[in-house]
């Protein structure tokens, strides 16, 4: 019998204001066979909840745990040190009043502890992005003349930021087997496979330097397909994301109301994006056959973080779960379709 590579599974991230219980059977009910809830999902007190109890939660919902979504406090500890407001909605108030040292020693205690509670719950997939930590300037992308000059050199100077500001977190991951599978993405230390690649080379092709897949961030010249090819042996994780391009407005327009935005996240099956080629892509770089060799798991997850500026979240989520588990979810081929012909 044929095996399905894949199950349908859902990121916890925008789902924030539900418990972990409340996520799981929302899930459960659309659909879903497993999830990647959100590192606030986790918490619990004056910290995270106990690995039983996290554990357990997912066994009465009959639910596989995918991951740990991390994105924030990973982007937050490597953006912390430019003095950004933008990362207040991500630590507590009390943390967000002290200086960007401190809060970037806030955000690291935070990680290491986050992994640790990730491998007493077996994961090895933690789905995340680094920060700015080239700053805002070279975030920008535009290519003016001013990223070095006579006493200062920007990329430089990055490579060395982020090298030394991840060091110790990356150390930790790789003790625990832990992949740091960082999701290539606009306002981010990768914003391109080439980028990754370098962020690879500086840290001397360090393991747990890992890539979340998400299609729906080509949009500004790199398409899907040449993105993961380059980075294909690295892509642990994949997210399934639809979106278009509104024509005739500017892609950098400083525009707050997503239905105002030239790029605007939709539906899976009415985007731009072909997703059924996006996840053979995926079985071709072979993520899910390395998913599946981490995690020791028989398919690997398709994680639905569908978002639309127009439907209702958790209309989208259940829509997009559906799709995933419906049309995405195939059993892989064992040869080829020539293989009986004439037989």
């Amino acid at each position: 019998m044929a095996q399905t590579i894949y199950h349908a599974s859902i990121e916890g991230a925008q789902h924030g204001a539900k418990s972990l219980s409340q996520f799981l059977a929302y899930a459960k009910k659309s659909g879903a066979a497993g999830a990647q809830p959100s590192n606030y999902m986790l918490q619990g007190g004056n910290g995270f909840k106990s690995a039983r109890e996290i554990k357990q939660t997912f066994q009465k919902a009959k639910m596989s745990l995918d991951g740990v979504s991390a994105h924030c406090p990973f982007w937050v500890h490597t953006s912390a040190w430019t003095g950004t407001p933008s990362i207040r909605p991500f630590i507590p108030p009390d943390v967000a009043k002290q200086s960007p040292e401190k809060i970037e020693q806030w955000s690291e205690n935070y990680l290491l502890k986050l992994l640790d509670l990730c491998a007493e719950l077996g994961v090895k997939v933690v789905p995340m992005f680094w920060g700015v930590a080239f700053g805002w300037e070279l975030a920008t992308g535009y290519p003016w003349g001013f990223w070095a000059g006579g006493d200062f050199d920007l990329i430089k100077e990055g490579k060395e930021r982020f090298a030394s500001k991840t060091a110790k977190i990356r150390k930790h991951a790789n003790s625990l087997g832990i992949v740091l599978a960082h999701e290539i993405h606009p306002g981010t230390a990768a914003m391109c496979a080439d980028e990754f690649n370098m962020l690879v080379e500086i840290c001397d092709g360090d393991k747990s330097l890992g890539v979340n897949a998400d299609p729906s961030h080509c949009w500004e010249g790199e398409s899907w397909q040449t993105r993961f090819e380059k980075v294909g042996s690295r892509v642990y994780g994949c997210h399934v994301k639809n979106f278009t391009i509104v024509p005739n407005v500017p892609l950098r327009k400083m525009e707050p109301n997503w239905q105002g935005r030239a790029m605007q996240f939709t539906d899976l099956p009415s985007g731009d994006l072909n997703m059924a080629r996006y996840v053979e892509l995926m079985v071709k770089i072979g993520y899910p056959q390395r998913y599946c060799a981490i995690m020791g798991r028989k398919s690997a997850p398709l994680v639905v973080e569908a978002e639309s500026a127009y439907r209702d979240l958790d209309a989208t989520s259940t829509n997009g779960i559906q799709y995933v588990r419906d049309h995405l979810c195939f059993p892989l081929a064992a040869g080829s379709f020539e293989d009986g012909m004439g037989a």
